[in-house]
């Protein structure tokens, strides 16, 4: 379990992620640069972007921004970005990576996913996100909204195992089977829209937990993340939100409110599902 905001899991591979990072979901590409710029500067390492956000320019500026005035550098940082699914074939994926580091102005990610699963479109583009792996181009490489029957197929043919699966989690959704899978072969979850985009900021049940240690709902479900092992990346435009966010370590939830918080799923989604979505646009 991580202890501070530039903690790092190990993944499968070897390779250090820090437990908690910024997503950058819906931020247009014009505000992206000074919302990654802020978050550099507050402690935040991971930043997580995609090529269909349109937004992978704003994020290279962000960092471009953040580096020489921080004193950090690029290896400081950990970046992600996902291949988009209308474009899933071997040659399509290559290109696609190429362009999403051209768009961001890096020489490599640190991490390159598959955003969705589609119909069973994930082959060749698995062997490409193999090779460039391979040829030191990525420092690892993972799939999102997977499911575990997308896991288990995927295994079965894979060179080298996903290191990180990410997909909708929050207390409404808590994914048992397929972090039960996870945990079983060695892949990190990670979650994105952990705070159920928004909607269970004024839970009740969440709210008591918050009232007994002065915190926000949306430090409590971070919280319950961390104690999870799951890698979080709430999103948030705003510097004073994400030192929020980030303020989760100077307390721990107690066994009987983690509880509380597991007794909440419903296995209620506010994105789409894996199992019915195409989304080859």
């Amino acid at each position: 379990m991580i202890n501070h905001l530039q903690d790092t899991i190990t993944l499968n591979n070897g390779l250090q992620m820090p437990g908690m990072g910024l997503g950058v979901f819906q931020v247009a590409n014009d505000a992206t640069a000074e919302m990654v710029k802020n978050a550099i500067e507050v402690g935040y390492r991971s930043i997580d972007t995609a090529a269909i956000y349109g937004n992978e320019a704003g994020v290279g500026e962000g960092i471009k921004q953040a580096l020489a005035p921080t004193g950090l550098r690029r290896e400081d940082l950990f970046i992600t970005s996902k291949v988009w699914n209308n474009g899933l074939s071997y040659e399509e994926t290559v290109a696609a990576y190429e362009e999403s580091l051209q768009k961001m102005g890096l020489d490599y990610l640190d991490l390159y996913l598959i955003h969705w699963p589609g119909k069973d479109k994930y082959a060749e583009s698995w062997k490409a996100l193999e090779d460039l792996y391979e040829q030191g181009k990525i420092k690892a490489i993972g799939v999102c909204n997977f499911t575990a029957t997308h896991l288990a197929n995927l295994l079965s043919f894979a060179r080298i195992k996903p290191v990180v699966n990410q997909v909708e989690f929050h207390p409404r959704l808590q994914q048992v089977e397929l972090r039960s899978f996870c945990d079983k072969h060695q892949i990190q979850l990670e979650a994105w829209a952990p705070l159920m985009q928004g909607g269970l900021l004024e839970d009740e049940t969440i709210s008591k937990i918050a009232t007994k240690y002065g915190k926000s709902n949306s430090q409590v479900i971070l919280r319950w993340d961390v104690q999870n092992g799951v890698i979080t990346i709430p999103k948030s435009v705003r510097r004073e939100r994400m030192m929020q966010n980030a303020d989760i370590f100077d307390f721990s939830l107690t066994d009987e409110e983690m509880a509380i918080i597991n007794a909440m799923n419903l296995e209620h989604r506010v994105g789409p599902n894996p199992d019915e979505y195409d989304f080859a646009l």
